[in-house]
């Protein structure tokens, strides 16, 4: 065997210092280690992020690996791999040879393998009478077995972010929910929001109060951004929690429980009444039940499609949003938490139809603090559509097409 090593690449590729590195590294592994040359290719992957590697890249690394006949890559062996370009490029699933030149080349660069380039450039190996390998010119697979610790806690390190991340995600998505489902019982129920002169005026406060910290979300966000915001939604849930818990230990039970059956049964019956003494005699005077959803929204906008434009709605409701009646519902709570007067609602309702009101409802509260005031919005809308200037769908689509786009952001 020689005692020199090659270090330079052949041909027009230069040399650096950190190939000069990586040549270092590959010298230095120990003879008695063994590692799993799958399980160190699977920590690679996982650390991807920290490397600087492409998952085309990794593809290539992969099928470098099974060019060695082994699973276990030891110290005392010899690592270099030599398939041509063309044997390797099966492999890799046909990948054109100047795409696979350009991966070959961020592997070296990652110090993830060496090159050990033969005087022409080939790939290939010198065998002893024996038949054994004596010389071979390649690639050197030596730093996935000194650098595998290394490539193990990174990819242990980035599991572990991801498991933090996830959490807090699931933290905020459970408070929102919470927080969303209890304004609604305090506003229906008519619970107070002010006790001894303390707390916010009304529970559109509250809900304006929850609306600004779920606006400041991002759609791609780092676990140290999404803490902090966790930990307010969080100490609002419990602030919400308490006023229920008040109301609950200051109030007769039994006459909740006949209140909440009567709600129930009238589902048509806006549940804000007792809060706006003003609209009881306009109520009072109508003799007939308000129509139905409007046939001509329903077959136009299906529901599953309203949803995946505005899906933020769906909080609010108590057991889900499954048909049109559980939207119009929610549609009524969430109109009382955006501030809009009894008489606006009732004005879009009988200009636009009760479904399509429902559904800009849905996309002003979607919209969050793009609209400054929900009510003043509405009303506009409603002045367009009597001047037959308003269209639904076009809001409808520009809401479709705005979360597209925040996905392919994401």
């Amino acid at each position: 065997m020689q005692s020199h090593t090659p270090t330079t690449p052949f041909g027009r590729r230069s040399l650096t210092l950190a190939h000069v590195a990586s040549n270092m590294v590959a010298t230095t592994r120990p003879p008695d280690k063994v590692v799993h040359k799958w399980k160190i290719f699977h920590a690679i992957c996982t650390a991807r992020p920290r490397l600087g590697v492409s998952e085309r890249s990794l593809s290539v690394l992969n099928a470098l690996l099974t060019f060695h006949p082994e699973t276990a890559l030891t110290g005392d062996d010899d690592l270099i791999v030599f398939p041509s370009n063309h044997q390797l490029s099966l492999r890799a699933h046909g990948m054109p040879a100047s795409t696979l030149r350009r991966h070959l080349a961020v592997l070296v660069d990652a110090g993830l393998v060496v090159r050990r380039d033969s005087p022409n450039g080939k790939r290939y190996a010198r065998k002893g009478s024996a038949g054994e390998i004596e010389l071979a010119f390649g690639f050197d697979l030596s730093p996935l077995v000194v650098r595998s610790e290394e490539f193990e806690s990174l990819a242990a390190d980035i599991e572990s972010e991801a498991r933090a991340l996830k959490l807090v995600r699931e933290r905020i998505t459970l408070c929102r929910r919470d927080i969303a489902k209890m304004i609604a019982t305090g506003i229906e129920e008519g619970v107070p929001t002010r006790r001894e002169g303390q707390g916010p005026a009304d529970w559109q406060e509250v809900h304006a109060a929850f609306r600004s910290i779920v606006d400041q979300i991002p759609r791609t966000a780092t676990r140290q951004e999404l803490e902090p915001i966790a930990e307010e939604l969080s100490q609002l849930a419990d602030d919400v929690l308490n006023l229920l818990k008040t109301h609950i230990e200051s109030t007769n039970l039994s006459a909740n429980e006949s209140h909440s059956e009567r709600h129930i049964q009238n589902s048509n019956t806006n549940p804000f009444i007792d809060l706006e003494p003003s609209l009881q005699e306009g109520r009072a005077a109508r003799a007939g039940p308000k129509p139905q959803t409007p046939r001509i929204a329903e077959g136009t906008y299906p529901l599953g499609m309203v949803l995946n434009a505005c899906p933020d709605i769906v909080d609010y409701a108590k057991g889900g949003i499954s048909h049109w009646r559980d939207f119009l519902a929610t549609a009524a709570v969430v109109r009382s938490m955006l501030g809009i007067s009894p008489s606006a609602w009732e004005e879009a309702q009988s200009v636009l139809g009760e479904t399509p009101a429902a559904i800009v409802v849905a996309c002003i509260l979607q919209r969050g603090a793009a609209i400054r005031s929900a009510g003043g919005y509405l009303r506009g809308l409603t002045r367009k559509a009597e001047a037959e200037e308003f269209s639904l769908g076009p809001i409808l689509m520009s809401q479709i097409n705005s979360r597209l786009h925040e996905k392919r952001r994401a």
